[in-house]
């Protein structure tokens, strides 16, 4: 195992920078700091040509390009990704010449087979990608990733959906991207396959040191040290178990109505989660998405299993692999008692859809720009939802 270089002397005893002109292909898997990287490599944009890199990417994330690289449905009722933006992507890749690229999506861990781990690699540079995986412990990743399952429309609650991941064989339902993304060692090793173990980096995120994997990107892409710098992002954050359990019934009177996704797309994520995420911090008193104690010993068991696995597969490993098998220290879990959401949460939630409705351009002279639904003030919004209802009326 090499050297840890998410510690303060990382430059001198880290790794190496790749060879100029690697495409550098973080595949994730989710929960692992992706958007952290994402986020910073964007921020960094016009800055890495200076230092051989290239970003090549239009957005933060190029998650559309990623979900039809790996024939993956987009999130519940989003518009479904063609390959003009995978398209896109491999362009912007080629562009970049003799520097060093670096791409970087979650959704790529989303690829299950051979034969599509190994187009990708085709399509973005063959010999010349070098693939690199995040890790956290699984007991760190799984309430995160079931609240993120909520947010696309999920209506089973989180001991439920613990029951089914771990205790319920084949382990696949409700959500079978799970065990795709977060087996860890086959996926590492499902990617070691297409480019070869030599051409394959691990690196074992620490959340001690809140900067050691930007710097480890640092590091490998050959960049000064301190360039690549955190980039707040509300819309990211976990939502509280309060937030999450008024997401999840409300998920249950979506479906128990027949509505179409495309309208859950709209007004739920991107209406009332967007907007709660933006406006809403959570309170120090607000009740987190605990794991009771029997999910985090089998999460250890799988995270033994898979550091002794990836051990094996002479991938080069940076950080600590026995994290992923330690159980989070802690009091004994307790079930929570009945979560409630604060009134000022619900109204920003419900704000949220009203903004959603009221989302075309606010202003109709020529040429006026269209602003967000967070950019929409309370006194415009409701005079647009007013003209509307009104030309309803008169319609009828």
């Amino acid at each position: 195992m090499e050297t840890d270089c998410t510690r303060d002397d990382a430059r001198v005893n880290g790794p190496a920078p790749l060879p100029a002109g690697t495409r550098l292909l973080h595949i994730g898997p989710h929960k692992t700091g992706t958007t952290s990287v994402q986020g910073a490599l964007f921020a960094a944009k016009e800055l890495l040509p200076a230092h051989g890199v290239e970003f090549p990417a239009h957005t933060r994330h190029p998650m559309e390009a990623a979900l039809a690289a790996c024939a993956r449905p987009a999130m519940m009722g989003d518009a479904v990704p063609t390959d003009r933006h995978w398209t896109r992507l491999q362009r912007q890749v080629e562009a970049a010449g003799a520097r060093t690229s670096v791409v970087s999506s979650e959704f790529f861990a989303d690829a299950g087979d051979d034969p599509t781990v190994a187009r990708i690699v085709e399509r973005l540079g063959g010999e010349r990608v070098h693939v690199l995986v995040t890790l956290r412990p699984l007991a760190k990743i799984m309430p995160s990733q079931w609240q993120q399952y909520v947010q696309n429309g999920l209506r089973m609650g989180y001991p439920e959906w613990l029951d089914h991941m771990l205790r319920k064989a084949p382990y696949d339902q409700p959500n079978p991207s799970f065990w795709r993304r977060h087996r860890h060692d086959r996926l590492i090793e499902r990617w070691a396959r297409a480019v070869g173990p030599g051409r394959v980096t691990v690196v074992v995120v620490d959340d001690r040191d809140r900067g050691g994997l930007l710097r480890t990107f640092e590091a490998l892409l050959g960049l000064p040290d301190g360039l690549l710098r955190p980039v707040p992002d509300t819309a990211n954050r976990s939502l509280t178990l309060a937030e999450t359990e008024m997401l999840r019934n409300l998920n249950k009177e979506f479906r128990g109505n027949g509505l179409p996704d495309e309208l859950y797309s709209a007004l739920v994520r991107n209406g009332a989660v967007m907007h709660m995420k933006n406006t809403c911090s959570p309170a120090p008193g607000d009740a987190r998405i605990g794991t009771p104690g029997w999910a985090l010993e089998a999460a250890a068991e799988v995270g033994a299993r898979t550091a002794e696995r990836v051990t094996g597969l002479g991938v080069r490993v940076l950080g600590d692999l026995s994290l992923l098998s330690a159980v989070p220290a802690g009091p004994p879990w307790e079930a929570p008692a009945e979560p409630r959401v604060a009134p000022e949460v619900a109204a920003q939630a419900l704000y949220g859809v009203l903004a959603a409705v009221a989302a075309a351009p606010v202003g109709h002279t020529a040429g006026a720009r269209a602003r967000t639904v967070h950019q929409t003030t309370s006194k415009e919004l409701v005079r647009v939802l007013g003209q509307r209802c009104l030309r309803r009326l008169r319609r009828r």
